[in-house]
C-alpha cells in the first residue's frame, strides 16, 4: 500500500514543492522555449514526474506505471474517443460538400463586414468549436473573412478573439467532463458553475470584433447585432449548461446566436454598409481546403507554420472567371441537410436523457478498480480515480458514433466512404491522441503520488486571495499548451487542493481554471501559428500575438475579478 504524502522533502511543503513542480516547469519549457512538439514533450513531463513520484515521494515503481497507465486509459476512453467521432461528423459534412453549404448559409447573412465578423468568427466558429475543436475554428473563421474581404491580419486576429467564449465547452465539453474526471467533482456542478462565468465574457466579444474591424464607428452604428448576438449567446450558453446538456452548450448557444443575428437583419440594417467585393467560390474553397490542411499540420507537428501554400492576394481579388466564381444557389432541402448533423447530435443527446433511456444506457457501463493500484490518502480512504468507470453505451462519443451514422444515411454517404472518414480521421488525430494520453498520464501520477496537492497547499499560502489568482493558472496552462483540456488536467486537482487548503469553493476554483484558461486560447504559439499558416503570414505569429495580448490580459483580468468576487457574498449568489 502507498499512503499519499504531501510534503517529503524534510518536512517542508516548500522545498517538497520544488520537486513537485518539476513535471509542470518540464512541459512548459519544452513546449513554450524549446518548441518542442507537444506529444514529445508530454511523455518528457511524464518521465520526470514518474522519477519525482518514485525517488522523491517513495511512491513503487509498479504503483506509479499503473498510474500513468490509468491515465492514459483514460486520455484515450473517453476524451479522444468524443474527439475523434466529433471530427469524423465534421469531416463527413466536408466529404459530401454539405460543409460548404453551410458555410455559404453563414456568409450570405449579411455583406456588412461588421456583421460578417460576428455570424462567422463567433458564432460559426463557436459551432465548429463545438464539433472540431483544436485549430478549426481559428483556421477556417480567419479564411472565410479573408475571402469576404477582411485583410489576412484582420482576419486572423478577428478569429483569434472569437475564440474563447465557447472554448470552455468546446469539442462536446470534453474539458469540464476531464475536469470532474480529474477533480472528482459532479460534472453538472462544474458545468453549471463555467456556465455562470464564461457567459459573461460572451456578452463582451462580440462588440470587441465589431472594434477590431471598424473601430469607434464600427460600435456606434453595429452595437445592435454586437448585444443580441452576446445576449443570446451568453444566456443559451448559461441554461443549457445549467439545465439541458452540457455537451450540447456551444451548438446550442451558437445556433441560437446565429438565428437572431438572422432575425434581426431582416428587419435592421447598419446607417452605413461596410463591405468590399469578395473572393470568388471558387477561391474560397481552394484556400479553406488549403488552411484546415496547413492547420492540421501544425497541430500535428509536421510543421512549424512557417511555410503553407495559401495565397491570399488582395482583399476583393475575384479569382479566375468561371463556372465556380458566383456561389451556387442553395436549396431549402440543402440548407436543411448542411444543418442536420447539429441537429441530429441535439436529437441523439436529448433522448439520451430520458430517465428510461439513461438508465439502459447506464447498464453498459463498467467499474472496476484500476490493477496494480493500492493507494489511500493520509485519511485512509483510497482516491475515487482509483475506480476505472467504462461506460461504452454511455459515453458522448458513443452517442456521438450513432449520430454520425444517422449524418451518414441523411447526407447520403456510402458505408465504405464513411469508413474511409473515420479511418482518416484517426490518422488525423493520431498525434493528438499520443499528446492527450501523455498529458493525463501525467496527470495521474502527479495527483496519485501527492505531488500536485503539494502544488496545491503550498499555492493555497495566498490565502482568499487564491480566488483572484486562479483562473491565471488555467490562463497559463492553455496558452503553453494550446488545450483547456489539458490546463484542466494539469490544475485541476491543484485548484482542488489549494482551495480545500484556503477555505475556498472547490468547484468555483476548478470551473475557475477552465473559465481562465479559454483566454490563454488566443496567445497560445499553437494557435497563433495556426493562424498564421492559414492566411498566409508566415513569420508573422509575433505580430498576432502583440495585436491580442492586450485582449487576452484585460478579459483574464475581468475573469479573476469575477471569480474573486463570486467567492465573497458580493457575487456568490451566482453559483449553483
Amino acid at each position: 500500500m502507498y499512503e499519499q504524502i504531501f510534503d517529503p522533502v524534510g518536512n517542508s511543503l516548500g522545498l517538497s514543492t520544488l520537486f513537485a513542480v518539476l513535471p509542470l516547469l518540464t512541459i512548459f519549457v519544452l513546449l513554450g522555449v524549446v518548441r518542442m512538439k507537444a506529444q514529445w514533450a508530454g511523455l518528457i513531463a511524464l518521465a520526470v514526474a514518474l522519477v519525482v513520484a518514485v525517488a522523491v515521494y517513495g511512491m513503487p515503481v509498479g504503483q506509479a506505471l499503473s498510474s500513468a497507465g490509468e491515465g492514459a486509459a483514460f486520455g484515450i476512453f473517453p476524451i479522444m474517443w468524443i474527439v475523434v467521432t466529433a471530427i469524423w461528423i465534421y469531416n463527413m459534412t466536408v466529404t459530401t460538400g454539405h460543409f460548404d453549404v453551410l458555410r455559404r448559409s453563414f456568409g450570405t447573412v449579411s455583406s456588412d463586414q461588421r456583421i460578417q465578423a460576428i455570424i462567422i468568427a463567433f458564432c460559426f466558429g463557436g459551432l465548429m468549436e463545438a464539433l472540431a475543436g483544436f485549430g478549426t475554428p481559428v483556421a477556417i473563421s480567419a479564411v472565410m473573412l479573408i475571402a469576404l474581404g477582411f485583410s489576412p491580419m484582420k482576419a486572423a486576429t478577428v478569429a483569434l478573439v472569437a475564440n474563447t467564449a465557447p472554448v470552455a465547452f468546446g469539442a462536446i465539453a470534453v474539458p469540464i467532463t476531464t475536469l470532474a474526471k480529474i477533480t472528482g467533482l459532479p460534472v453538472h456542478e462544474l458545468a453549471s458553475t463555467v456556465g455562470r462565468q464564461t457567459p459573461i465574457l460572451a456578452l463582451f466579444v462580440p462588440l470587441v470584433l465589431v472594434l477590431l474591424v471598424d473601430g469607434r464607428r464600427g460600435i456606434r452604428q453595429c452595437w445592435l447585432p454586437a448585444v443580441i448576438a452576446g445576449m443570446v449567446f451568453a444566456v443559451l450558453q448559461f441554461v443549457s449548461s445549467n439545465y439541458l446538456s452540457v455537451e450540447l452548450t456551444d451548438i446550442i448557444a451558437s445556433l441560437g446566436a446565429a438565428g437572431a443575428l438572422v432575425i434581426l437583419v431582416r428587419f435592421w440594417q447598419p446607417a452605413e454598409e461596410l463591405a468590399v467585393e469578395r473572393l470568388s467560390e471558387g477561391d474560397m474553397k481552394d484556400r479553406i481546403t488549403t488552411a484546415s490542411a496547413s492547420a492540421h499540420a501544425v497541430e500535428t507537428g509536421r510543421s512549424d507554420g512557417n511555410r503553407t501554400s495559401v495565397t491570399t492576394g488582395s482583399a476583393g481579388a475575384t479569382g479566375d472567371a468561371g463556372a465556380d466564381d458566383e456561389p451556387p444557389q442553395d436549396s431549402r432541402s440543402t440548407v436543411l441537410k448542411a444543418y442536420s448533423p447539429y441537429l441530429i447530435i441535439i436529437a441523439v443527446f436529448s433522448i439520451a436523457q430520458i430517465s428510461a433511456v439513461k438508465t439502459l444506457l447506464g447498464a453498459g457501463t463498467v467499474k472496476f478498480a484500476w490493477p496494480g493500484l493500492d493507494i489511500v490518502t493520509p485519511d485512509g480512504k483510497p482516491p475515487s480515480s482509483v475506480t476505472f468507470a467504462f461506460g461504452w453505451l454511455s459515453a458522448a462519443g458513443t452517442l456521438l458514433l450513432i449520430s454520425g451514422l444517422i449524418t451518414m444515411a441523411v447526407l447520403g454517404l456510402k458505408p465504405g466512404a464513411a469508413v474511409r472518414a473515420f479511418g482518416a480521421t484517426l490518422n488525423q488525430l493520431k498525434w493528438a491522441i499520443l499528446t492527450v494520453a501523455a498529458v493525463l498520464a501525467l496527470a495521474y501520477v502527479m495527483n496519485f503520488s501527492g505531488q500536485t496537492i503539494t502544488i496545491g497547499q503550498w499555492i493555497a499560502g495566498t490565502g482568499s486571495f487564491f480566488a483572484f489568482l486562479s483562473p491565471v493558472l488555467g490562463w497559463l496552462g492553455v496558452a503553453v499548451t494550446g488545450s483547456d483540456t489539458s490546463s484542466n488536467a494539469l490544475f485541476g486537482t491543484l485548484q482542488v487542493a489549494a482551495a480545500q487548503k484556503a477555505g475556498l469553493s472547490e468547484v468555483l476554483l476548478a470551473a475557475a481554471n477552465s473559465s481562465g484558461g479559454v483566454l490563454g486560447k488566443m496567445i497560445s504559439p499553437q494557435n497563433l501559428a495556426i493562424a498564421a499558416a492559414a492566411t498566409a503570414m508566415p513569420g508573422k505569429e509575433g505580430d498576432l500575438f502583440r495585436k491580442v495580448i492586450g485582449w487576452s490580459l484585460a478579459f483574464l483580468l475581468v475573469m479573476c475579478v469575477l471569480v474573486y468576487l463570486q467567492s465573497t457574498p458580493v457575487l456568490s449568489w451566482m453559483l449553483p
